[in-house]
């Protein structure tokens, strides 16, 4: 027992020894996607797309064995904008990621915000979607020409809800729907809602007279048979909802799709950027995400790194073209 018990210490030291290298898979510096303690920031309420595509991309990475424990939280306000503020506070933290599209462009611009996108660290943009105009089952509107000939007639009388600040996609897109409609945008009568879970209630209470969201948020409650879809957005029509027609085809030429992506906080080291860059690669070619996508009516979109951060500079402009061409 004497000579067993020194061996035996010795084989303890150097499992300790090892130990680090084994248990880096944390590490900043290690090449795999395990990101312990990760956490992923919704800047709406929960309902939201924002909210949706966070919880689908934590659910396929723990379920696809890329990382584990992801934490998702809301910190909703201002469109987007208070999330945005403290996740640029958060300088050199690779451990926090935050869900944000179009939105959350739109309301930086339109509610000044001392901090923008260009302050945080683009790490990739996810999906694409078309919006949908709904209304509640109980709406007098059964169809789109239905809705725009009232509206027509008084175009303030007939609020329209949308997830998003001005600026936002659900804002552009009735504004531009207006535009191609013969009704001034300024007589819009534009309600914004902090993210597609707040609008819900109003459009099936009927305290707006039609919604504007993406067609994740929706997809359930226009199955279920509580919202009725009017029209999409976007340059065809979504495979889920063959009854909908497009805008375009329907005598109104807009063709109109939201984004979403995912951000970092600034001052992320190479290593850091590349461990939260990869987790997200690899996300996107698992069958989990593939599957999510399908059944959100989501299309692939992806993108990365510096072409990313190229894109969200082309959209600010954007955002900033199409108010100024709409009079906002």
């Amino acid at each position: 027992m004497r000579l067993r018990t020194p061996l035996a210490l010795l084989g303890a030291a150097v499992l300790v020894l090892a130990g680090p290298p084994l248990l880096s898979s944390g590490d900043d510096s290690d090449s795999g996607t395990q990101i312990p303690g990760l956490r992923f920031m919704v800047p709406n309420t929960p309902g939201g797309g924002y909210d949706i595509t966070a919880r689908t991309a934590a659910k396929n990475a723990e379920d696809a064995g890329l990382t584990h424990n992801i934490e998702v939280f809301n910190l909703p306000g201002a469109g987007g904008t208070v999330g945005l503020s403290r996740l640029v506070s958060e300088h050199g933290n690779g451990k926090l990621a935050m869900s944000m599209g179009l939105g959350v462009v739109g309301a930086a611009r339109s509610n000044h915000a001392p901090k923008t996108l260009t302050d945080a660290t683009p790490i990739a943009r996810l999906t694409e979607e078309q919006d949908v105009v709904v209304v509640a089952k109980d709406s007098p509107y059964k169809t789109i020409d239905e809705l725009i000939d009232a509206w027509k007639k008084n175009p303030g009388k007939i609020p329209v809800g949308g997830g998003s600040s001005p600026g936002g996609p659900d804002h552009l897109a009735p504004m531009l729907m207006a535009q191609a409609a013969g009704i001034q945008p300024k007589s819009v009568n534009y309600i914004p809602f902090d993210g597609g879970g707040e609008l819900l209630a109003s459009i099936l209470g009927n305290k707006v007279g039609f919604g504007v969201s993406g067609v994740g948020e929706y997809l359930d409650q226009i199955k279920a048979g509580e919202l009725r879809v009017l029209a999409v957005t976007g340059p065809e029509r979504v495979d889920d909802l063959e009854d909908a027609p497009t805008l375009k085809e329907s005598g109104y030429d807009v063709n109109f799709t939201n984004w979403r992506g995912i951000v970092a906080p600034p001052g992320l080291s190479e290593a850091q950027r590349t461990k939260l860059t990869r987790l997200f690669e690899e996300l996107h070619d698992s069958p989990e995400w593939k599957k999510s996508m399908d059944q959100n009516g989501w299309d692939d979109a992806f993108l990365t790194g510096e072409e990313f951060g190229d894109f969200l500079e082309a959209q600010d402009a954007r955002v900033v073209s199409v108010l100024k061409e709409l009079g906002l």
